[in-house]
């Protein structure tokens, strides 16, 4: 246990560990399950789960979230409760963090990722179906553009239509009316929901690329709190710090949002990380794709002193070493140099456009 934790009865100086989540099911899953980890790491300290508050993607549920137009959707409300000291720690998606946090905050931990692809779950009676079985003109729920654009392309035959709500809520739209043969969701939502006998079809990279960060849990702090930072940087998983600091990197250089279609899939195999990185038009006829490599392998170097707080892409991974996390930073800024060379400016400025004007 890190030195620097007070060993009190109850928790940090003496209190409990406060965690705010959102009210939806499954963030209450992610968060029990980042408290868990803690739990097990920490026998000593005591642990709250805070009031699960409703965030304003949660309340908005009758427009597209691309058309919302609001950054941080789903974190604006824990972060406020952190800022007042409600709370020490909050548990979102990485995928629903903005690339850049408002001052004062930091991912203090990124969790090992779940599986980061798409899957597709089919209507009951679609059951044993493929997209490329499905017949002319069946309607796809989902309401994410970058899902939207790249299947499209991938299969002409089919249409597609937003679908909102939380997990359940879809799933729900889905089984009991008629309205879609089948919806795209994470597959890591539904596996953490238990839901994955639901999976029909998994979206492999050549299908459809994932979401920035998608599929990978972070822990978002008071940058300035030394005692919580230390506390929750033992759950960082390296790999996937690695993979998500370069393709948060890689959206921030391209100004990605919910209201463009950007795309990526990484790996990292025998040191090297691999940064695939995609762009598309609503439709998905126009894009342009990537692929870029460079070698993560660096020893880790006591970095005590001013280094101590240096954040890539709003991550702060002490035990990662830093000259690892800048080459992943660099790696997706170039990356993203290299398509707004080959014009993915025009692609996405014109698909902002388009999906304002809808």
């Amino acid at each position: 246990v890190d030195p620097l934790l007070p060993r009190g009865e109850n928790g940090v100086d003496g209190r409990a560990v406060r965690v705010g989540t959102r009210r939806s099911q499954l963030a209450r899953i992610q968060t029990d399950s980042v408290v868990t980890m803690l739990r097990e790491l920490y026998p000593d300290l005591r642990f709250e789960i805070a009031v699960a508050m409703s965030t304003t993607g949660d309340k908005i549920l009758d427009t597209a979230l691309s058309k919302i137009g609001e950054k941080s959707l789903f974190t604006k409300e824990l972060e406020n409760a952190l800022e007042r000291n409600e709370v020490d720690l909050v548990v979102h998606s990485l995928k629903d963090l903005p690339t850049s946090l408002p001052p004062g905050f930091t991912i203090g931990a990124v969790c090992k990722r779940e599986n980061p692809l798409d899957a597709v779950v089919f209507h009951p009676k679609n059951c044993g179906k493929t997209l490329s079985l499905l017949p002319e003109k069946s309607v796809i729920g989902t309401s994410s553009l970058r899902r939207a654009a790249q299947l499209k392309k991938k299969f002409p035959h089919l249409e597609f239509r937003d679908i909102r709500g939380n997990l359940n809520t879809r799933l729900k739209k889905l089984d009991e009316k008629e309205d879609f043969s089948a919806i795209v969701l994470a597959a890591a939502g539904l596996k953490r929901m238990g839901w994955e006998n639901r999976i029909g079809q998994l979206l492999g990279p050549e299908d459809c690329l994932y979401a920035v960060g998608q599929g990978a849990l972070a822990v978002e702090v008071r940058a300035k709190d030394q005692e919580i930072l230390n506390m929750v940087s033992a759950l960082h998983d390296a790999d996937t710090v690695l993979c998500c600091i370069a393709e948060r990197a890689f959206m921030k250089r391209l100004e990605g949002g919910c209201s463009v279609p950007v795309a990526v899939n990484t790996l990292l195999k025998d040191g090297q990380l691999y940064l695939t990185g995609a762009v598309y038009s609503l439709d998905g006829s126009d894009s342009l794709k990537e692929t870029m490599q460079t070698s993560v392998t660096y020893p880790h170097q006591n970095e005590d002193g001013p280094n101590d707080d240096v954040q890539h892409v709003g991550i702060t991974a002490k035990n990662v070493p830093g000259q690892a996390q800048e080459a992943a930073e660099n790696l997706g800024v170039e990356l993203a140099s290299l398509l707004l060379s080959k014009g993915a400016k025009h692609i996405l400025s014109v698909a902002r456009q388009l999906n304002d004007a809808r």
